[in-house]
């Protein structure tokens, strides 16, 4: 498995995303809108925009110990604190879990039922975290599918999986890369991807 693989969904012709993907081929068969560039803002969104509330969290957190806590111990009163909403970019959470990785203990995020996602902190889901093959198999081999998804785990390492719901949504709080500590903010954020905040990749190196 790996985050640009196809997967099969449901082809209702009454879902949003059938409807969606409908009146996109009909704009661009018309010549009124130019599929590269919806795609180009999608991907910016997806990967530059939406991420990076969560992302300047976490870096927050790595520069402040006592940020870090206070994310850990209560995130929805830190969210409040910091003005984060979640009706601006998609449904409201009602409450928001951090959980931190570090070493030998690794966390990863999966809504088995639907597809629940802290849109507010990490933008739009990527597709395949809605899919049933990865809804289904991170639960019962997770360090299989972080493999194939490129990330390798050490032997030892505990991966625990947290399932989301309409009432609990979760953030991973992953390990800050080494030699780094003389980033600013930033610089840190830029390093924190969605998947990082999912918890199927590491931050990156600089």
């Amino acid at each position: 498995m790996s985050s640009g693989m196809d997967h099969h969904h449901e082809t209702d012709p009454r879902s949003p995303e059938v409807r969606t993907e409908a009146l996109e081929d009909l704009l661009v068969e018309k010549g009124i809108v130019d599929r590269s560039r919806v795609d180009a803002l999608i991907e910016r969104f997806e990967n530059d925009l939406g991420p990076m509330v969560g992302a300047r969290l976490v870096a927050k957190a790595w520069l402040s110990p006592e940020f870090r806590t206070r994310l850990l111990d209560d995130a929805d009163e830190v969210l409040a604190t910091e003005d984060i909403q979640g009706a601006e970019t998609g449904p409201v959470m009602d409450h928001i879990e951090v959980k931190a990785n570090e070493p030998g203990v690794h966390n990863v995020v999966v809504c088995t039922l639907c597809s629940c996602y802290p849109w507010a902190l990490l933008g739009l889901p990527p597709n395949w975290y809605k899919s049933p093959e990865y809804r289904a198999r991170v639960v019962r081999e997770p360090r299989k599918v972080l493999d194939e998804m490129g990330l390798s785990l050490e032997a030892d390492t505990e991966v625990r999986v947290w399932d989301s719901s309409s009432e609990t949504r979760f953030l991973v709080l992953p390990e800050q890369p080494e030699g780094t500590d003389h980033l600013d903010l930033e610089e840190l954020a830029h390093l924190v991807s969605r998947d990082s905040m999912i918890g199927v990749a590491r931050a990156e190196k600089p």
